[in-house]
């Protein structure tokens, strides 16, 4: 595939992105700042796609730049992922993109003593699911113990701490986003 059949695709992909998104012209000029007759060139292929038209596409799709244009898949197909260590717990991410929600994968290594809790406070929203262990969650004023498949939402500006309850090691799930964000559940 050359440079151009690959750029000849991206107008119909872009169409495709639209639609099943379910937005029309105007509001995706509205959000991207590029006028309607161009996105509408862009789409038919009589406008040439450009990094200046690209990049709020994406942004606006939050998908990447790589996506918009079917840039083939390049290098290896695992998933590195960073561990990262702060305050004796592991997390390991579990997303990437920049922006929205942030995932991670939360150890709690097993200690002879279980640790004082020393709540601490910052912005955003988070939700969290225990997966094995038994996590204590301190929250404001109230102390909880969560045994393995519950779940807790909470916003980060009240003081809070996570810990093990008993000492033993807790693997737990959590969801980091930004204020004022809440969780939306679909039966």
């Amino acid at each position: 595939m050359t440079d151009d059949d690959v750029l000849d695709a991206v107008g119909p992909r872009l169409r495709a992105l639209r639609r099943d998104r379910g937005i029309s012209l105007a509001a995706l000029a509205a959000a991207t700042g590029v006028s309607q007759s161009t996105l509408s060139r862009l789409e038919s292929g009589q406008r040439r796609a450009t990094l200046e038209l690209l990049l709020p596409l994406a942004r606006v799709y939050d998908v990447p730049l790589d996506d918009l244009v079917g840039a083939p898949r390049t290098g290896d197909p695992r998933i590195h992922l960073k561990p990262i260590n702060r305050f004796g717990m592991t997390f390991v991410p579990l997303s990437r993109r920049p922006g929205g929600v942030h995932a991670f994968k939360m150890i709690i290594p097993a200690r002879p003593a279980p640790l004082e809790p020393t709540p601490q406070t910052h912005e955003g929203f988070e939700w969290l699911y225990v997966l094995s262990g038994r996590l204590r969650l301190v929250l404001g004023e109230r102390d909880l113990l969560l045994p393995p498949g519950e779940a807790a939402e909470f916003d980060t500006s009240l003081p809070h701490w996570l810990g093990s309850a008993d000492g033993g090691a807790v693997e737990l799930l959590i969801l980091f986003g930004q204020q004022g964000m809440r969780v939306h559940v679909s039966a």
